[in-house]
């Protein structure tokens, strides 16, 4: 660990000799690869410093706590060692799992694709809670997000809901978000307070960048244009703006009655087709490629549960990875580094021993 951590410190400090002579700008490519390299091991180098900081001032205290006889200054001591105690093994976690070498599809745009299951209204509300828990996450990461579409519910939840992020290790930490998401809570509209359980599916794709985008021929594509329906103000039931294009060799669908313009809307719909086409051939590739490799990128695959939110017992657990915690009520607010930064790691690690 301590050679791989010497050896990315020195690194970090040849990219910015690097990045300090005036002759990488002519070439772009090089440059950008020099930019992302640069950022990525300056995350590495602040997260060991303050990880070893942390590390050093709770040994500090520890000491000092031995020889302290002062009773005011020893409560002082204890509350700050707490402290330190419950916040580095949160710093290691997030080191640990900025040791894992970048994927050249980090940051890549991502398409989160959310839709009620099981539960009918309560799903729905519950589809509209996860939209929430990811802004809030987005918005802690300065990731920009965009809402591609979405279907409202009559009691104010979605019985859809697909929106696409796009910033610094977007994919990275989203792409194994995929799968089941099942909620147990008592509804609001339950009178007996009984817990219900409901469950949403989602869905992560990659939004094709320019070198992987997809050749559509506008022959091989069905177009239909129809009015929008559900809750969503006057426009509705008003106008042919929604929009479902089908590709008809592959199958694939992909609809749109977000905006009132019928020309965004198909322009949407179009990015979601070329994102479910390329999702598919890459699903089919590394079938192809091997069964074993097939299960890691089908750790997103929409039909398996992955993770339980208990929300009478404050309680959230992951299925792949065992882990559980009782702090639900942060996580839904948007601290989800807690449960995905774990989880890279799992990844991570399962694919080196395979």
């Amino acid at each position: 660990m301590e050679q791989k951590i010497t050896r990315l410190l020195a690194r970090f400090d040849e990219v910015e000799r690097e990045l300090g002579n005036p002759d990488v700008f002519s070439d772009k490519r090089r440059y950008k690869k020099l930019a992302q390299e640069h950022s990525y091991l300056k995350d590495v180098k602040e997260s060991w410093f303050e990880t070893e900081r942390v590390r050093k001032d709770l040994e500090d205290n520890r000491a000092m706590l031995k020889e302290e006889s002062d009773v005011e200054f020893l409560e002082v001591l204890q509350e700050e060692i707490a402290s330190l105690e419950k916040s580095l093994p949160l710093l290691q976690t997030k080191f640990e799992a900025l040791l894992i070498p970048p994927d050249p599809r980090d940051d890549n745009n991502t398409i989160l694709e959310l839709r009620a299951g099981t539960g009918g209204d309560e799903a729905a509300l519950f589809v509209a809670d996860c939209v929430r828990m990811y802004q809030l996450y987005a918005d802690a990461l300065g990731w920009n997000l965009e809402t591609l579409s979405a279907t409202p519910s009559d009691l104010g939840g979605f019985k859809e809901y697909i929106m696409i992020f796009s910033g610094k290790n977007v994919y990275r930490k989203l792409k194994y978000e995929g799968g089941t998401h099942r909620v147990q809570r008592v509804p609001e509209t339950e009178s007996q307070g009984r817990v219900h359980t409901s469950a949403v599916t989602i869905a992560v794709m990659l939004e094709p960048v320019e070198e992987e985008a997809i050749d559509i021929d506008e022959k091989d594509l069905r177009i239909d244009t129809m009015r929008a329906s559900g809750a969503g103000g006057q426009h509705v039931n008003t106008t042919d703006s929604a929009v479902r294009i089908t590709h008809i060799p592959t199958g694939v669908v992909a609809c749109c009655q977000a905006e009132r313009s019928q020309h965004k809307n198909k322009d949407t719909a179009m990015r979601l087709l070329k994102a479910r086409i390329s999702e598919e051939e890459l699903l089919k590739k590394n079938k192809e490629v091997s069964s074993e490799r097939s299960k890691q990128v089908g750790s997103g695959d929409r039909s398996g549960r992955i993770r339980t939110y208990n929300f009478s017992q404050n309680r959230i657990t992951d299925h792949r990875i065992n882990l559980t915690k009782y702090s639900l009520d942060r996580i839904m607010d948007g601290d989800l580094d807690q449960i995905i930064e774990p989880l890279v790691m799992h990844f991570y690690q399962k694919m080196i021993s395979e």
